[in-house]
């Protein structure tokens, strides 16, 4: 399972984009401060998720929405409920 997910932290409301293939495992990671980037955020709830056949199509997806660096477009993400940016 490849996923991109969207965290928002409970503690100043940001949102954090990422790529994983273990969901669980991840978001226990962000939750427990062993990924260094979100450790001062936590702890984070799950507010999104889209599987993606292939790591790459993942990760590249992931780094397209980082460039992006706008909460409007994590927000219609959120909203709609599916990334509609299409992988080059």
């Amino acid at each position: 399972m490849n996923v991109v997910y969207i965290l928002q932290s409970e503690v100043n409301y940001k949102y954090y984009v990422g790529s994983t293939k273990n969901l669980t495992r991840r978001l226990e990671e962000h939750n427990s401060g062993r990924s260094k980037y979100t450790s001062f955020s936590k702890p984070f709830k799950l507010v999104f998720s889209q599987e993606f056949s292939t790591q790459r199509e993942a990760r590249s997806i992931e780094y397209r929405l980082k460039k992006f660096k706008s909460r409007k477009i994590v927000e219609k993400i959120i909203k709609e409920g599916y990334i509609k940016i299409a992988n080059r």
